[in-house]
């Protein structure tokens, strides 16, 4: 379990461990965030395209390789769908039937589900009930099933209602647990890690539902290890015995333009984790951008994606 800093803030506003918090008002986000494209005198066409073009576009990001520990030859593919965020204005229920579809017609052995399923900010203009977007992905397909954690906005808003939803289309969800999927000489485990923010005890402080060495202790054979956890955080706690740890959570910073870091970053590692393929010590982590947006109805430069990964 962990007791963290953490929220969803812009990344050099996020507080850190032993450090005060400094607050982040909606209007900070948009007058400095924003204000600093507006600068450029492109503000006005570029968050328009931001609200009613790329936050609804969608991509299939592949990744192919094999990490350590994964034996040579052993092929595994996954669908990622992170960070759904279903509600208004840009992921109705039309919209997540597409991205369904879009998974499902990717053929995966695994589909995982990152956390964080509901649109929860100042700007939703429709609310997509938990049992339709929940219908919606009960119509999710692969042969080694489908598999969920929780994230950090389902516990903050509502973590009973998503816990009912799921357990309402029977989708398995990996709370501190590890399973042990595949056919004879194919193995792996799929962990799954407790939200590290869960629950609010202060302004800006969270404790964790998570339990990093309980989960990993319910791994009983060398099989090879894949972890989904939704705040990428911990990654640096993760052992190599893991051969490859799945997050979400940072929407890959959502508003990212060239060359500069991305403005938002819920993280308290700044956009070291904010997105993509990372590498240290040996130790493999992949960051989902998600599929819906936080804070507010925008992406530019993070277009949505549901990833599809090849092991082997």
């Amino acid at each position: 379990m962990t007791i963290a800093r953490a929220t969803d803030t812009l990344p050099d506003q996020h507080p850190r461990r032993g450090s005060a918090p400094r607050s982040l008002t909606r209007r900070a986000l948009i007058t400095g965030g924003f204000g600093a494209i507006g600068s450029a005198g492109v503000v006005g066409g570029t968050t328009a395209y931001a609200a009613g073009v790329a936050a609804h576009d969608l991509i299939v990001t592949q990744y192919q390789l094999r990490p350590p520990h994964w034996p040579m030859g052993r092929r595994l593919s996954i669908g990622v769908v992170a960070d759904l965020h279903a509600g208004g204005p840009n992921m109705l229920l039309p919209r997540v039937a597409e991205v369904v579809d879009r998974t499902n017609a990717l053929g995966c052995d695994l589909i995982v589900l990152l956390g964080d399923f509901f649109a929860h900010h100042p700007f939703v203009t429709e609310v997509v009930p938990h049992h339709a977007w929940a219908g919606e992905l009960k119509r999710l397909r692969a042969p080694l099933g489908v598999y969920s954690i929780f994230g950090n906005h389902d516990w903050w808003y509502d973590i009973e209602g998503v816990r009912n939803a799921l357990a309402g289309i029977k989708l398995p969800v990996l709370e501190n647990d590890a399973l042990l999927l595949g056919d004879r000489g194919n193995r792996f485990w799929l962990a799954g890690l407790g939200d590290q923010i869960a629950i609010r005890i202060g302004r800006h402080q969270f404790q964790g539902v998570d339990d990093l060495p309980a989960t990993l202790a319910r791994v009983t054979t060398d099989d090879p290890v894949i972890l989904l956890i939704h705040e990428p955080d911990i990654f640096t706690e993760i052992p190599d015995r893991v051969s490859l740890t799945l997050a979400g959570h940072t929407h890959g910073g959502q508003v990212r333009l060239p060359f500069v870091p991305p403005f938002w970053a819920p993280s308290e590692y700044g956009a070291r984790f904010a997105y993509g393929h990372i590498v240290e010590n040996n130790r493999h982590l992949i960051v989902s951008g998600g599929i819906g947006t936080s804070i507010v109805p925008l992406r530019l430069g993070v277009p949505p994606e549901i990833l599809r990964i090849d092991l082997g």
